[in-house]
């Protein structure tokens, strides 16, 4: 898809977004892009005229790696006056506990997964970079001497040079007062100065975001909140080491068990601090330029929540001892519930686009990225951790933008488990089962508000005697060998699993069969009553998502409805874009439960309760029905991500606690349990399903990510099919492979570098003991030369190179008997 490159847009905001924007979409040819700002350029007064610059690229994400990493590319090759937009000093991130000490390792990890040079440095060496160092003080050190600092102004103005060039209009002294719309799309913004007719409107505000998006009617999930920035009075240490040009010539420092950051500005220090408590700002009672006292951003700083980072920064740098606090402010910049930024275009406002909460170390590859989408219709990377539509409705109130906002401030150098959940608000949402999970004991984790259970301390004594690796202090958090008890159970009797998180559509009306095929990939022009494993791509044939597809059997000619199993809130947005007239589409996650009951023995529990015939003649795989459990009205399908007998049996919100007494009193006799994500995420590696935003995204097609059998191309047309013209599993570079450990002992958990000759190759997208197995399940991808089974890799966990083998999948089952019974 592209767009009309004539159609005219405003940008809100000149900071370094919203110059690296207009910067991106004139070099993509778009004629008509106009910038606007309340200050004065080239410093309008927002963050990025305060930011000190750093720039860390690597992060647990790809995504903000990628982001930073183009950052770094692109404002290297700028200069204003002979002078470099990016100062590339390097980066040292240094640990004084054994705990960051054992993260630095990890994240040295992280960075050969994303291809960022990096190099654990011994308290010796990180004195070398960093001679004020207190070498007694620090375990060691991890060095990317690629990271640096950008030249945030700087680079904005090379971008607005470039972009005027090419036609781009900067306007200063311009406050926004209004979003115009008409049928529900952007027509012009208006400001203190005149009207300017827009098609398109791209929010790149700032800390402003959430006041610019009330002006359009679309909310901003961000919060404001002030950061202290300190520098201190010049030291005799740096007399003459750095050039005034340059400012910097030793690493951006980063001392994360006391929440500090430090860089060079010539012979001073600058002294970044998140240990003070988190102070939100209330973007309407920031004063304007004229009004401020240094700049709009820029707060007044307050010295008592510094002083404790004044003292840890004495400790490690003993020096800062000889000097003071010469000049400092609390800076206000942006926070959402999950740390990411918010980008894409509003749904409900068409041509609103947000490029928000981007700090400068993302701000180029943020910018080329939103430029993508809107030229093209997508971005060439994938960005479904920033997208908008990502948060549900629970997570949009301003008391949860806010909580979670502060927790994210105040978590931003804390060691993260992958695994760990928010603390606060919760319980948010529960299912129907909640009050029976918490009888048994579940111990809950959180993803997307839901309380999810892992595991059910209730099962304890069935893990009595099973034989398991001891596991690292790091792998044993958020694990029991509970989850071990859960699974042989699932695979030798019958279980119970909470599937209601899961996200529900309803697809109904006269043109939802035509709609449908449309939007996947797979075959759906099949009999009520029948379900599809499907995938709905982009036009460049990247997987947005898996779909389960069931064509509800009680649907008529005039009535058509579907049910349809997805990933999220992306789905739905996707589909909603794309539906005509005739389709109705409608999120039925919340009024809805569903339960897997999975296990050999799956049979023996459903089909007492029912008179309909459950038999495996009567009722195959991938079909659908509505029926009746005892006084339960639900809609079974035959369907299972654990590789068992079974089905997933869903009913109205209200029935849930009914239906989950109903099985689990006809389920006592077969021994059933409840079972957690824990077991379901190894039974489901064993038996080779994917997760999709974890072993593949939209930078993935179907061939690579293995799942090449969910395409039918003699089908007719669908969104994506011309791109996957003359590919196939036979041409892909790459592949996503399964590996197994060889050392039965050995544990990885995601997002590890795999080596192959010794060069790293790819990483891990998901991990998890296979207790069927006997050894951890790991999906990684891999250049396609190598992912074939038998070759030889090693992953990196923590430091150490595990050795593991490319094999065959599925693992378990590969004939599909047990679950075709």
């Amino acid at each position: 898809m592209s767009r009309d490159l004539s159609a005219p847009v405003v940008i809100v905001g000149a900071g370094i977004v919203g110059c690296s924007l207009a910067d991106e979409l004139t070099t993509r040819g778009w004629t008509d892009v106009t910038v606007l700002d309340q200050g004065p350029l080239l410093a309008p007064g927002g963050s990025t005229s305060h930011a000190p610059g750093l720039v860390f690229q690597t992060s647990p994400s790809k995504t903000l790696t990628d982001f930073a990493k183009y950052t770094v590319e692109k404002f290297s090759s700028l200069e204003v006056d002979g002078v470099s937009c990016f100062n590339p000093v390097g980066g040292l991130e240094i640990a004084t506990s054994p705990e960051r000490w054992a993260d630095l390792h990890r994240k040295a990890g992280l960075a050969a997964s994303w291809g960022v040079r990096g190099e654990l440095l011994t308290p010796a060496r990180c004195v070398e970079l960093w001679p004020l160092l207190d070498p007694d003080a620090i375990l060691g050190g991890f060095h990317t001497p690629a990271d640096g600092l950008a030249r945030a102004l700087l680079a904005c103005r090379a971008q607005i040079e470039r972009a005027t060039a090419r036609g781009a209009h900067f306007l200063d002294r311009h406050t926004v007062t209004g979003i115009e719309r008409e049928n529900g799309r952007v027509t012009a913004v208006v400001t203190d100065r005149g009207t300017f007719p827009a098609d398109i409107v791209v929010s790149a505000a700032g800390f402003w975001g959430p006041l610019i998006g009330a002006m359009a009617g679309v909310p901003v999930p961000l919060l404001p909140l002030a950061h202290q920035y300190a520098k201190t009075a010049p030291l005799p240490e740096l007399a003459g080491v750095n050039d005034p040009r340059t400012e910097a010539s030793r690493p951006i420092l980063r001392f994360q068990d006391r929440d500090l950051y430090f860089r060079e500005h010539t012979d001073r220090i600058g002294i970044g601090s998140y240990a003070h408590r988190p102070l939100p700002v209330d973007p309407a009672t920031v004063p304007a330029y004229d009004d401020a006292p240094v700049m709009p951003s820029s707060l007044p700083f307050t010295e008592e929540d510094f002083a404790p980072s004044w003292r840890d920064g004495v400790g490690l740098l003993p020096a800062l001892g000889r000097s003071r606090v010469e000049e400092g402010f609390n800076g206000v910049f942006s926070f959402t519930p999950d740390g990411m930024p918010v980008l894409g275009e509003s749904r409900e406002v068409r041509g609103f686009w947000l490029a928000e909460a981007v700090w400068v170390t993302h701000s180029a590859g943020v910018a080329r990225a939103v430029a993508e989408w809107m030229t093209v219709g997508r971005p060439s990377m994938d960005v479904h951790e920033c997208d908008l539509h990502r948060f549900e409705d629970a997570q949009r109130s301003p008391a949860y933008v806010a909580e979670r906002g502060a927790r994210n401030f105040v978590e931003v150098y804390d060691v993260i488990h992958p695994l760990q959940p928010m603390e606060e608000p919760r319980p948010l949402r529960v299912s129907p089962f909640h009050v029976r999970q918490r009888e048994l004991g579940a111990y809950f984790l959180e993803g997307a508000g839901w309380e999810r259970p892992h595991w059910y301390e209730a099962n304890a004594p069935l893990a009595e005697g099973i034989e398991l690796p001891e596991r690292d202090p790091w792998s044993a958090r958020y694990w029991s060998p509970i989850a071990a008890a859960e699974a042989k159970v699932t695979r030798e009797r019958v279980a119970l699993y909470d599937m209601t998180p899961l996200k529900r559509l309803e697809v109904s009306g006269p043109g939802a069969p035509g709609f449908l095929q449309r939007m996947t990939t797979n075959q759906l022009a099949k009999k009520p009553g029948s379900v599809t494993y499907t995938l709905m791509l982009d036009e460049a044939g990247g997987i947005r998502s898996d779909l389960t597809v069931a064509r509800i059997a009680e649907s008529h000619a005039f009535h058509e409805r579907w049910q349809v199993g997805a990933n999220g809130g992306l789905d739905l947005d996707w589909l909603l874009r794309h539906a005509p007239d005739d389709v109705h589409i409608a999120d039925i996650t919340s009024g809805t439960c569903c339960i897997g009951v999975w296990g050999p023995l799956a049979r023996d529990l459903v089909q007492p309760l029912t008179r309909d015939d459950f038999s495996h003649e009567a009722f195959g795989y991938f079909k659908a029905r509505r029926t009746y459990l005892g006084h339960v009205p639900v809609t079974a399908m035959r369907l299972s991500y654990v590789g068992e007998l079974g089905w997933e049996l869903y009913t109205t919100a209200d029935l849930g606690l009914r239906l989950w007494d109903t099985l689990w009193e006809a389920g006592q006799p077969h021994g059933v349990i409840a079972a957690g994500r824990s077991a379901f995420n190894s039974l489901r590696l064993e038996k080779g399903y994917r997760a999709w935003g974890h072993d593949m995204t939209a930078e993935h097609d179907p061939y690579e990510a293995g799942v090449g059998f969910a395409v039918r191309m003699n089908k007719g047309d669908f969104v994506g099919r011309s791109a996957l013209e003359g590919r196939s599993e036979e041409t892909v570079a790459r592949r996503l492979a399964c590996l197994t450990l060889d050392d039965p002992a050995a544990v990885v958990m995601g997002k590890e570098p795999v080596f192959v000759d010794g060069v790293a190759a790819g990483y891990v997208t998901s991990a998890s003991y296979g207790y069927t197995v006997g050894r951890t399940v790991a999906y990684a991808w891999l250049p396609a030369g190598a992912a074939v089974p038998g070759t030889a890799v090693h992953i990196e966990y923590f430091g150490e190179k595990v050795p593991a083998t490319v094999a065959a999948e599925p693992l378990f089952d590969p004939r599909m008997e047990r679950i075709r019974r």
